[in-house]
């Protein structure tokens, strides 16, 4: 079957993102001559027989009442505009995804083929530098790009088998200029001594040249998002300066350091650094016997308590579950998808402990979104997109979800010009008995289990751990997870069911780690 095309405009009354699109190149790109913006859904179909897709044009690509549907090609004004755009090969495209699973749910003995695209059409006297801009603001280049006016004659993709996994010829007995010139090549998260270090250890230990694999896994587990590199540093020179909040902080300060003494006493392994000032409240209240209702496991996804719960009239034990996850990297590079996975990966973690997500709230840091455009920092998305993106991207993931959101807040501050801030936390529950929690053994089946979201994820990890360039947003496509909320949301419902919770021995969420780091820490 051919590929058949149609694009989906809203009918004027409705036409709700023409409008604010319109208003936004009026007054933050200060084109004041637009006359019409107009915002199209273009669908590609494929493998769909005349039937269905009649069915389909009506109840699944379209609402009648609200929509205007162009079979093929649409009217447009001489001079216009006109552009798509479609997001880069390989990133999750869910309003596609979604369409094929309804039209399957009309026939389900047929496999179409579906890729959409957005179709922007600007009614305006435009000069070169204006409709480069306008291309600009509607396309970041992390996850999209401007897809080819003409139709595709087949939207089936063809993927070559990949090739050998490629070893680092000569790696072990490279000189410090050569393995300095491979570094500079890998775009890694790790330090140039943490690469020393790796040849030294393939040098003596291994007395053999590493794979491209085992570098990026390494550069993986050693990342800050997996590692806590620099939360693990140690602190040998500490110091405090003359300022209002000095004298609590050094009183803190010394107290830390005498409850060490005592918690960590005839211990040489341990040693001062952030991660440890974090952690000592709540080792010396345990040490004190005052978290006696702490859950505590080698499966640790959340922060997780018992607590007694009425039900009927019977009491029982269930466990609570609290987590939070800053996403201000993935955010501040493709505001949609790294707010929508900085809920979806608060999510992850309660739900791999088998609990029940109910509640949710957001924190986050922005500059002035009101600034023009011309203020915005070299190699940086404009505040103003950034800030409503991520909104957007937030809310659709929490509503497809069904989590409430019960507080929102965000900060408007210079500080968070270089960077934003992200946060989202949520909280969920489960009665205790239908969650078990052993270790694995050999023989146990590991199961990847979720939906097919594409390559992104992959240095996910290591990309929030590397400073932000200007050429972040054009080299770091593959680092923003892009969520699937409804496959995350079955997930859920059956983690609910007794009987399949009950056979999880260990469990663990697969984010920006990768399967590297979702399976390594469930077994050696």
């Amino acid at each position: 079957m051919s590929v058949r095309r149609i694009f989906v405009e809203k009918k004027p009354a409705y036409a709700v993102k023409a409008g604010e699109l319109r208003e936004e190149l009026e007054h933050y790109l200060g084109i004041s001559n637009v006359k019409n913006v107009r915002v199209l859904i273009r669908y590609d179909i494929e493998n769909l027989s005349e039937e269905t897709y009649r069915k389909a044009l009506v109840t699944i690509f379209s609402e009648p009442p609200v929509d205007l549907v162009y079979e093929e090609e649409f009217t447009r004004n001489p001079g216009d505009l006109v552009f798509s755009v479609e997001y880069l090969p390989g990133q999750f495209d869910q309003r596609a995804d979604s369409a094929e699973q309804c039209v399957k749910l009309l026939k389900e003995d047929e496999e179409p083929v579906i890729r959409s695209a957005t179709t922007y059409v600007v009614t305006a006297p435009l000069t070169a530098e204006q409709e480069e801009a306008i291309k600009s603001f509607c396309i970041n280049p992390v996850d999209s790009r401007q897809a080819d006016e003409e139709k595709p004659e087949t939207l089936v993709t063809e993927f070559e088998a990949p090739a050998d996994i490629l070893y680092f010829d000569g790696f072990v007995d490279s000189s410090e200029e050569e393995l300095k010139a491979l570094y500079g090549t890998l775009n890694l998260a790790m330090t140039f001594k943490d690469f020393l270090h790796i040849q030294n250890y393939y040098k003596k230990e291994e007395r053999r040249d590493p794979s491209v694999t085992e570098i990026r896994v390494l550069d993986t587990y050693w990342s800050d998002h997996c590692r806590h590199t620099t939360f693990s540093t140690e602190l040998k020179n500490v110091n405090f300066t003359d300022g209002d909040y000095r004298e609590p902080m050094e009183e803190t300060y010394k107290q830390y350091l005498a409850d060490r003494e005592v918690i960590y006493k005839g211990r040489d392994d341990k040693y001062v650094c952030l991660m440890d000032l974090a952690l000592m409240a709540m080792k010396k209240l345990r040490s004190e016997g005052k978290l006696a209702d702490m859950e505590v496991s080698d499966e640790i996804n959340a922060c997780s308590i018992v607590v007694p719960v009425e039900i009927d009239g019977v009491t029982e034990e269930w466990l609570v579950n609290f987590k939070n996850e800053t996403h201000n990297h993935p955010t501040e590079i493709e505001p949609f998808g790294g707010a929508a996975t900085c809920l979806g990966g608060a999510i992850r973690d309660p739900l791999s402990g088998r609990t029940y997500v109910y509640q949710a709230m957001r924190v986050t840091g922005a500059a002035d979104p009101t600034r023009p455009l011309g203020e915005t920092l070299k190699g940086k998305l404009p505040q103003r997109k950034i800030v409503n993106s991520a909104a957007q991207g937030y809310s659709s993931y929490g509503n497809q979800i069904g989590l409430a959101t019960g507080y929102v807040k965000e900060i408007y501050h210079p500080g968070y010009v270089a960077k934003r801030m992200e946060i989202g936390a949520v909280m969920g529950a489960a009665p205790r008995k239908d969650v078990i929690r052993e270790t694995s053994d050999p023989g146990d089946i590991i199961i990847l289990l979720g939906g097919r979201t594409g390559r992104d994820g992959i240095g996910g990890a290591t990309g929030s751990s590397k400073v932000h360039t200007t050429s972040s947003i054009e080299v770091c496509g593959a680092e923003v997870q892009k969520g699937n909320a409804p496959t995350e949301r079955k997930i859920q419902r059956m983690f609910r069911r007794p009987e399949v919770s009950r056979i999880i021995k260990k469990c663990n969420d697969f984010g920006a780690g990768g399967v590297s780091v979702a399976i390594g820490e469930l077994a050696a």
